[in-house]
């Protein structure tokens, strides 16, 4: 292996091999989909019941977003371009997941604005906002 592999830790080889198969399969939304289900499936109780709302909220607000992964988390996005993701705490091993927005968002407010959200459980109030910002970052607000 080279010296530049060697920098790079185990989780992040695996993050980087996960991304290469998305980019080889991106046109196949079927499979995108599948393996989206299936990286939720594999997280613990509570990451993947946040998970799976926030693919069923996408699903109901924002239909047209194709799922698919991203660095092996859950994303949602438009003409290839992710939009939003999920990342599991139990992935980072972390306190909390995260919902996370990238450049292709329209969350633009002013000169700064928050890009991700820290999740410890999706409650109605939680639903609510995640909702209201999954229709900002597709521009139906």
């Amino acid at each position: 292996m080279s010296d530049n592999m060697t920098a790079f830790t185990a989780d992040e080889r695996k993050a980087m091999r996960e991304r290469a198969k998305e980019l080889k399969s991106k046109d196949d939304k079927i499979a995108a989909e599948a393996d989206v289900m299936l990286k939720i499936g594999q997280m613990d109780a509570s990451d993947k019941e946040m998970a799976s709302t926030v693919h069923a909220l996408v699903k109901t607000h924002a239909p047209d977003l194709d799922a698919k992964t991203w660095y092996g988390m859950p994303s949602w996005g438009h003409n290839g371009k992710t939009i939003l993701f999920f990342q599991s705490a139990g992935k980072f091993r972390v306190r909390f997941a995260t919902l996370g927005f990238s450049e292709h968002a329209t969350l633009d407010d002013g000169e700064m604005w928050p890009t991700s959200y820290a999740l410890k459980k999706i409650d109605k109030m939680a639903q609510a906002r995640i909702v209201e910002l999954i229709k900002r970052a597709t521009g139906r607000l």
